[in-house]
């Protein structure tokens, strides 16, 4: 009797996915010996352990108990395999391959790990997995019963939730069973339901709980609009990290597209809450923050707090405050929207499509330019400066003077003051405008922040007095040809929000306010 048998399984790498096959060899008569071959890892070879033990609590003959050989492959072999996901379909693939159950493996999937007590226990990634089940043409997938909900958010494939090791082999042995009449299965698709929710709780600020910073509330809603990354400079206590958390309540809602891409960037990161992110993430790493956890990286690449913030924000405190080598990193993303990460063990590139929203205090003791005396030494105070270097200075496309409030208004009530839920409303029309301006655009585009050269030539239209207005002011502050196309797109921005079809002078020149002068 030939005791073989082939499985499917499927592991993320990145935020990418691909099937393994999972191969038993069982020989029998022999000495006892138990292997997995494939490149796997210690969660993978300790695998061996549980799926013994879950075998045997769920009513079957251990693969210990046995005088017998028994091989398990993970192909291709040339992957590293990761995580405990492979212990159910290592299971399955064993009692297939030993005759303790019959059924037909082809175009099913399973994906799981197991207990001791033969239960499944959820997993990462299962959005992106499932995608890829999808892809490949398999019909049906098996996955723990607490991430089938997240799975069925993929339409044209089956997802079954399993709770137990036993119930699973129970469903798909009742349902191939030879010589036994057919029964319906016990086990019935995972019905799709779209339950929005966050990955972490978004604080309740709303606009019109910030008094006073008129200015700096403006300058957000045009970086909202647009998509425009934001500093605001000025002493501690004015409203920065309050107005942060603010912004990330006037951000429009993700499409469904959208939705499912940072639902499955947070699901392999381990950072899923619920089942589909409907509102943009806001990520607020400490400035103490290493290097890697915020732009990704380890022997593996994994993401880092820039990919977690795509489609999202991406608020940065104490900006000076953070690792040189941090601050520069964000080059890349800032104007490609992507990250690249080479490794010895392999690259990745992540998507890093964020609003990158920066606080900062004019020097350390944050009394630089106000009324209170600054205690800053001239060394103290330039070293604080060179922390931003002027190519990451140039990438910021609004920069915001956020001063001290007048008490007076602190204690006044926000009657009549311009809610978030209005705002919000204002900044999607924007982009609507946006959208269908960039429908047509190659490199499918949806805010004009994401506009490069060739895209202002053919949809942004300078009059001869406005572009001559943009010209004496470029040289007068001498902008580079980077920080020269960011104020031709804040001032469309501004445009798109007063539903105006052509930049005017007074649009140009509040785009140009917003250049840094924080040390002027």
């Amino acid at each position: 009797m030939r005791y073989f048998s082939k499985v499917f399984s499927v592991q993320t790498t990145g935020l990418r996915a691909r099937v393994i096959d999972v191969e038993v060899d069982v020989t029998k008569k022999t000495l006892y010996a138990f292997a997995v071959v494939g490149l796997p890892d210690k969660a993978v070879e300790e695998s061996r352990d549980r799926i013994s033990a879950a075998i045997k609590n769920s009513g079957f003959t251990s693969p210990k108990n046995q005088n017998q050989k028994v091989v398990i492959s993970l192909a291709p072999a040339d992957l590293k395999k990761e995580g405990p996901s492979f212990d159910l379909p290592m299971a399955i693939a064993y009692l297939l391959a030993v005759n303790d159950i019959s059924f037909d493996p082809t175009g099913k999937l399973f994906l799981g790990e197991l207990s001791l007590d033969g239960a499944v226990r959820p997993i990462k990634g299962v959005l992106v997995l499932t995608q890829e089940a999808k892809k490949q043409g398999f019909k049906e997938i098996y996955l723990p019963k607490e991430n089938a909900a997240e799975g069925a958010l993929i339409e044209g494939i089956s997802v079954f939730g399993i709770k137990t090791l036993k119930e699973l082999v129970e469903h798909l042995h009742e349902k191939h069973e030879k010589g036994a009449p057919q029964e319906s299965p016990k086990l019935q698709p995972e019905q799709r339901a779209i339950a929005p929710s966050r990955v972490a709780p978004i604080s309740s600020v709303d606009f019109s709980d910030v008094r006073g910073q008129e200015s700096a509330k403006r300058g957000l809603l045009l970086a909202a609009g647009g998509g425009h990354n934001v500093a605001m400079y000025g002493p501690p206590g004015t409203g920065k990290t309050m107005l942060a958390r603010a912004f990330a309540e006037i951000l429009p809602e993700l499409s469904f597209n959208e939705a499912l891409e940072v639902t499955g960037i947070h699901s392999v990161a381990g950072t899923l809450e619920g089942h589909l992110m409907t509102d943009s993430p806001f990520r607020s790493p400490h400035h103490t923050a290493s290097y890697t956890s915020i732009v990704g990286g380890g022997s593996i690449p994994k993401p880092g707090e820039i990919t977690l913030a795509h489609r999202g924000v991406l608020f940065l405190d104490e900006f000076p405050e953070f690792e040189k080598r941090v601050l520069e990193s964000l080059r890349q993303p800032l104007e490609d929207k992507i990250v690249n990460i080479s490794r010895v063990k392999g690259s990745a590139q992540f998507p890093a499509n964020f609003i990158l929203v920066a606080a900062m205090n004019p020097c350390p003791c944050g009394n630089y330019g106000t009324e209170k005396t600054c205690t800053c030494t001239p060394s103290h105070l330039l070293k604080y400066q060179r922390k931003l270097s002027g190519p990451i200075m140039d990438r910021i496309d609004i920069w915001l003077s956020v001063g001290s409030v007048d008490h007076r208004k602190l204690s006044e009530k926000s009657e009549g003051a311009e809610s978030s839920a209005h705002i919000r409303e204002r900044v999607s029309r924007a982009r609507a405008i946006q959208r269908k301006r960039f429908q047509r655009t190659a490199r499918n585009i949806t805010t004009n922040s994401e506009m490069g050269a060739r895209e202002i030539t053919e949809f942004i239209f300078l009059g001869e007095d406005v572009k001559q207005m943009l010209n004496q002011s470029s040289d007068q502050m001498g902008l580079s040809a980077r920080a020269y196309h960011k104020v031709i797109k804040v001032a469309r921005t501004i445009a798109d929000l007063a539903g105006a079809e052509e930049i005017t002078e007074g649009h140009l020149m509040e785009a140009l306010q917003y250049r840094p002068r924080m040390h002027s």
